[in-house]
């Protein structure tokens, strides 16, 4: 029942909830973002999450977890800054030919998408900007979303990033865990440098039984800093200060794993790059 009401509180079709036991599906509707500011938005549930795609800004506004908590908390209101305007996930192209993969702000330029699969299994919406220059696949599976820049505009650097609230809130009892080592270091605590293979990074909140996670599937040796502000984190991979790094296309994975612990996350990041 709780599951049912959640489902319905975020706008998830009931065909979706009737699914909530099914491990393998992945259910795309269309609707709206609310809490983002009511931008129209791919709605895609599965068993480990509920992501909101905006459609014109084409990048995350939300990203909710089985207990409807969003670890996101975008909202476009303009000069909210780090409380709202400046979080989502990639946030990737950032006055570079354009502003795109980003959630829709005052700052954002727009997108065209469209649906490429749509299966019980897999949905994949393609995003492309409107200068036609930068082109990226998000592929929803149903433990985690798949997001790869497939085209990058020649001569311009991106990087991909989580800019959010672990635990639906940012307060410094949270931490985060990396593949630099397996010590628990509290939110506030920096990370420069480059994340050894596989490079991934995933943040907790004590009053919940999970972490979101990102990983980068390919190493490099480009930066993967990480630094917090007051109201979320800022994670970017080829990223150090306002400088961008990635040139070439690259695939990236964000989900929730339902574990606090270092070794579970550590295993589940080392299958997910062995994954197909």
């Amino acid at each position: 029942m709780r599951n049912f009401m959640i489902a319905l509180s975020v706008g998830i079709s009931l065909t979706a909830c009737a699914k909530s036991l099914d491990i393998s599906y992945v259910k795309l509707t269309h609707g709206v973002d609310a809490s983002a500011g009511g931008d129209s938005a791919y709605i895609v549930a599965t068993p480990s999450a509920t992501y909101y795609l905006e459609k014109s800004g084409g990048g995350l506004s939300s990203m909710l977890d089985k207990d409807g908590v969003d670890w996101l908390g975008f909202h476009k209101e303009t000069g909210s800054g780090h409380k709202g305007e400046y979080r989502g996930f990639p946030n990737a192209v950032h006055k570079q030919d354009g502003n795109y993969f980003h959630a829709m702000n005052s700052g954002t330029d727009p997108s065209t998408s469209i649906v490429d699969i749509e299966t019980d299994n897999h949905v994949r919406i393609v995003v492309k900007s409107e200068n036609e220059k930068w082109t990226g696949h998000y592929d929803f599976y149903p433990d985690r979303l798949d997001f790869t820049m497939t085209r990058v505009s020649p001569g311009h650097k991106y990087w991909v990033q989580y800019e959010g609230v672990p635990g639906g809130e940012m307060d410094r009892t949270d931490f985060r865990y990396s593949s630099a080592d397996a010590q628990r270091h509290l939110i506030d605590e920096e990370f420069i440098g480059d994340l050894p293979s596989p490079e991934w990074m995933a943040f907790g909140d004590p009053d919940s039984p999970r972490m979101l996670y990102m990983l980068q599937h390919a190493d490099d040796s480009h930066p993967n800093d990480y630094v917090s502000r007051p109201d979320m984190t800022v994670l970017g991979f080829g990223r150090r200060n306002k400088n961008k790094f990635l040139t070439v296309p690259h695939k990236f994975s964000i989900g929730f794993i339902e574990s606090t612990n270092y070794q579970d996350v550590k295993t589940t990041m080392e299958a997910i790059t062995q994954s197909p």
